[in-house]
């Protein structure tokens, strides 16, 4: 093959190369948690209400402690949830709880911080990520992201799945869904960030909480019935009275 030619495949080669090149998950991931805030939530204490209850999260050298704090009709409930136990407490007293509800009682508090926080956590072991597409939301363009997790270090939850909306241009989690096992199937919820504010350079949204009109439907498409006015407004999930005190 003549020298000329050579060098035309070689660069026809790499231009291709580069084309079909994917985005990596892991270094869009890894970007959107530093921007997010990451650094500082590695080593602070975050303060928040969520409806009628207080939680409060402690992290510092890969040790956290949760927690949970309400009033009902038996006095003040305090759960504490850390690297190694969940415990109850009643007025200040010891309880016991059996498994069952113990462990209901730890996805309950674990998901109120996990979601609190997001994308902060998402580069553990047992997290895997998978670059979708570049996708256009409200004229924006995103990363798409799909997240699911290993049953080893995963939680309860770990068939769960995930697709995060990660601004092209901030690295910021702007839209998120995910569906979850329910008695009758699948479930599905989308969710839009919103009142976006920087505590302590923490990034800290609510979420406007969407569900799905029907049930016929897949967690990819979840974008383009947003996008066509076809979900339903659940709820709101708003964090007041929020607080970042780096440790």
């Amino acid at each position: 093959m003549p020298y000329k030619n050579i060098i035309i495949l070689i660069f026809t080669c790499l231009a291709f190369s580069c084309k079909t090149e994917q985005p990596n998950a892991n270094e869009i991931i890894n970007t959107s948690i530093l921007k997010s805030g990451g650094e500082t939530l590695k080593n602070a204490v975050l303060d928040f209400d969520f409806r009628d209850k207080h939680y409060k999260a402690k992290r510092a050298g890969g040790k956290f402690e949760f927690q949970r704090v309400f009033s009902d009709s038996i006095g003040v409930v305090k759960d504490v949830l850390n690297n190694s136990s969940f415990k109850r407490y009643i007025n200040d007293t010891l309880v016991d709880v059996d498994k069952k509800k113990a462990d209901a009682y730890t996805s309950s508090v674990n998901s109120v911080h996990y979601f609190s926080v997001l994308p902060y956590g998402l580069n553990d072991k047992a997290v895997n990520k998978t670059f979708l597409a570049e996708v256009e939301v409200k004229g924006k363009t995103y990363y798409k992201i799909k997240v699911t997790f290993n049953e080893e270090g995963g939680g309860e939850d770990f068939d769960d799945e995930f697709i995060y909306w990660i601004n092209k241009n901030t690295f910021f989690v702007d839209y998120l869904a995910y569906s979850y096992a329910e008695a009758t199937g699948r479930g599905y919820r989308f969710r839009e960030a919103y009142n976006e504010r920087f505590l302590n350079g923490v990034r800290m949204v609510d979420y406007n909480n969407y569900k799905p009109k029907e049930n016929d439907i897949t967690l990819g498409n979840l974008d383009l019935l947003f996008e066509k006015g076809e979900l339903t407004l659940l709820s709101k999930i708003e964090l007041e009275a929020v607080k970042v005190s780096p440790i």
